[in-house]
């Protein structure tokens, strides 16, 4: 594939690393990609960030044609730049996008514009620790009609946004409240999928807790309101007496990236692992007797997130004393020590920028 590269011709000043948040400040190019059934993938580019002008009838409007991915790029000791995981985040963007009738990108094609795009702008990888360049690739369909159908014309953009802390709250144990009213979604339609109307339908609930003073929701399945599913936009995982216990892909929850990392790290360690269904009942009852012993998220944006507190029908449990447990603690060294080459890459996770 060629990616022709126009640069900017007004570089943009680098943020203060102090000072980064979460997808505020944007770099100074981005990638783009078009394509359409009769040329297949065409006219990848490397151009100046800018705004997008697209037909007020594009399908992405109207029917929400759009799927999006989140990694990292980080920034070593030695001043190398790498990625993490980046093939898992292409294979499943295909996957999603196989969901939504979005074309599939050849996995070297979409690598190779991920290794262009970062290498251009490795600059912008922060060396301040807790910081690193978060990748946005994002698909979204453009046909200009108001039919409704498979994508026939599509764009696919990669943008990049130096970042500090997911949570204000940081490494700190964040609070997690239970929701039982709204669900995220079920088996057979789009949660296994990374696109923005999951993440729109959620925001109502998100909404309430945050009234409340709570980070996340804690999301029940669509169909019986039972087992537990996600937690915000993260996996979760519990440790109840000597099981760590995460709930089982079905279709209506995100295959995590990050998740996958925690179990085969755990699994190498000699934990017991399991992917089950976890029923409210069973965490109520272990947030009762005091089985419940950890319990964090985990995802690419805060990578492991420790939960000190849940509220479930407006009873409030600790968890761990509100502390990071032992078990969280090590996930979070063992993934940023990897991920920041602090630690030795045992699984071969590592993408470097050459």
């Amino acid at each position: 594939m060629n990616i022709s590269i126009t640069k900017t011709t007004c570089p943009k000043e680098k943020p203060d690393a102090s000072t980064l948040g979460f997808g505020k400040i944007f770099t100074d190019h981005m990638f783009m990609m078009d394509y359409s059934r009769e040329d297949g993938w065409h006219n990848a580019r490397i151009v100046p960030f800018e705004n997008l002008s697209i037909h007020p009838a594009s399908t992405v409007l109207h029917y929400g044609s759009e799927i999006f991915e989140g990694l990292k790029a980080y920034r070593r000791a030695d001043g190398q730049v790498q990625m993490f995981r980046p093939i898992e985040n292409i294979r499943r963007m295909n996957s999603s996008a196989e969901r939504l009738c979005l074309p599939q990108i050849p996995e070297e094609d979409a690598l190779q514009a991920l290794t262009a795009f970062v290498k251009l702008e490795q600059d912008w990888t922060p060396s301040a620790p807790n910081t690193s360049l978060y990748l946005r690739p994002f698909m979204f369909g453009n046909d200009e009609t108001l039919g409704v159908h498979a994508v026939h014309n599509a764009t696919f953009i990669i943008i990049a946004s130096p970042v500090g802390s997911y949570y204000k709250e940081g490494i700190n144990p964040v609070k997690i409240m239970i929701e039982d009213e709204d669900v995220r979604a079920v088996r057979g339609g789009t949660g296994y999928a990374k696109c923005g109307g999951n993440y729109a339908a959620s925001n109502r609930a998100g909404e309430r807790a945050e009234q409340k003073g709570y980070s996340q929701v804690l999301w029940l399945d669509g169909v019986e309101r039972k087992y537990i599913e996600e937690v915000g936009a993260m996996n979760v995982m519990f440790k109840i007496g000597d099981e760590i216990v995460t709930p089982m892909l079905s279709g209506s929850i995100l295959p995590g990236i990050t998740r996958k990392s925690c179990l085969e790290v755990l699994r190498k360690e000699g934990y017991q692992v399991s992917e089950r269904l976890i029923s409210i009942d069973e965490l109520a009852q272990a947030m009762k007797d005091g089985t419940l012993l950890e319990a964090w998220g985990c995802g690419t944006a805060a990578v492991i997130s420790p939960i000190g507190e849940l509220c479930y029908k407006g009873v409030k449990y600790t968890v761990n004393e509100g502390k990071i447990g032992q078990v969280t603690q090590y996930l979070y060294d063992t993934l940023t020590g990897i991920q920041w080459g602090n630690k030795n890459d045992e699984f071969g996770w590592i993408y470097p920028i050459q």
